[in-house]
């Protein structure tokens, strides 16, 4: 089976090392979600760019997506999801949420506050949130929380920073086996 996987990267896009985009080149079926604004990211403009993406995936395969998110696609990912226009039209079949962000946070960018308040709902798909033990942008408590209000499994990958480039994350077959055990 050919499972649309479709890349939610966070602010400022994953660059040509990240290991989203390492994915959208090595793994079958995947694609990313060009968001409209990487820099001035606009949540309503997220949103709409995704559902774009998984209802064109639905519409070529007829076979449910499964969701990666980084950082603040994961909230792009939630607020779809908790929208109850958007997650009626398409089937997901499932989500890995990797390092969400936390727009919550008193030092959080300007630029990332209009995705909060971060919603709160049980995702109505299986899903797995990934967090790292010192992540400057997420303590593993919040991530904790996170996952406990959508109904995910739990992940701590112990000292992997934000899970990108600038912390040593091209490649990355652990998050891989997370995905292929979503599939």
């Amino acid at each position: 089976m050919n499972r649309p996987v479709i890349l939610v990267p966070g602010y400022q896009n994953s660059g040509p090392g990240h290991w989203q985009s390492l994915w959208e080149a090595n793994v079958r079926g995947a694609m990313r979600v060009e968001m409209p604004n990487w820099e001035f990211p606009r949540k309503e403009e997220w949103i709409e760019a995704l559902d774009e993406v998984i209802g064109a995936a639905w519409r070529e395969t007829e076979i449910p997506a499964v969701l990666v998110g980084h950082s603040l696609g994961c909230l792009a990912i939630a607020h779809w999801a908790a929208d109850p226009f958007f997650a009626a039209r398409w089937p997901v079949k499932a989500a890995l949420l990797v390092v969400p962000a936390d727009v919550e946070r008193e030092d959080c960018l300007e630029a990332l506050r209009g995705f909060g308040p971060i919603p709160r709902a049980r995702l109505p798909f299986p899903s797995r949130v990934v967090a790292s033990a010192d992540d400057a942008l997420l303590s593993p408590e919040r991530a904790q929380s996170f996952a406990t209000s959508w109904g995910s499994q739990f992940t701590q990958v112990g000292k992997c920073g934000h899970l990108n480039t600038a912390s040593g994350f091209g490649e990355w077959p652990r998050g891989e086996a997370m995905l292929r055990e979503l599939m």
